[in-house]
């Protein structure tokens, strides 16, 4: 009888070792299998959110085209003489332009979300700062596209960064 036992385990060994065997290669595949996968679905994702990215970055530096002071002062003009009420024409039209691409923040990062808001932040205080030296309207355009001439606006920085991502991206 204990032959028999022993004859039967001479059977059953070779055969745990090799399902063993069998078991653990087959999970292997299955493992790389996944991995595989993984990686096919998350290079898809990325490869279908870089275009809404890049939009998204294409739109900001529309934005900080769009407020660059100079540009921004050829392209509104005053309606009367008050200065103040040109400033605030000018601020509204910086608010409807930031309103107007807020989104976008979803699908730029964070630093360069924090870069375009300095960059606009600075620009109002410029605004507001040359506006207390003016007398007019026309006489606050004149200083502004003065100033400017002088120096290189905020929005520059901001679009240097918004360049600088993309290449990053790409």
């Amino acid at each position: 009888m204990e032959d028999k036992i022993l004859e039967g385990l001479a059977y059953a060994l070779p055969a745990i070792v090799t399902g063993g065997v069998a078991y653990f290669i087959f999970s292997g595949f299955l493992k790389q299998g996944n991995s595989e996968k993984k990686l096919e679905l998350l290079a898809e994702k990325k490869k279908e959110s870089l275009p809404i990215k890049l939009q998204a970055y294409e739109r900001m530096l529309l934005f900080c085209e769009r407020i660059n002071p100079v540009k921004l002062l050829l392209r509104v003009k005053p309606i009367g003489d008050n200065k103040e009420a040109y400033l605030q024409l000018l601020m509204g039209n910086i608010d409807q332009e930031f309103e107007h691409n807020m989104v976008q923040q979803l699908y730029i990062t964070d630093e360069c979300w924090n870069v375009i808001i300095a960059s606009k932040s600075a620009m109002i205080n410029t605004l507001r700062l040359v506006a207390d030296t003016s007398d007019s309207a026309n006489d606050f355009r004149e200083k502004v596209l003065l100033e400017y001439s002088k120096k290189e606006p905020q929005t520059n920085t901001a679009v240097a960064f918004l360049k600088k991502e993309v290449r990053r991206l790409l």
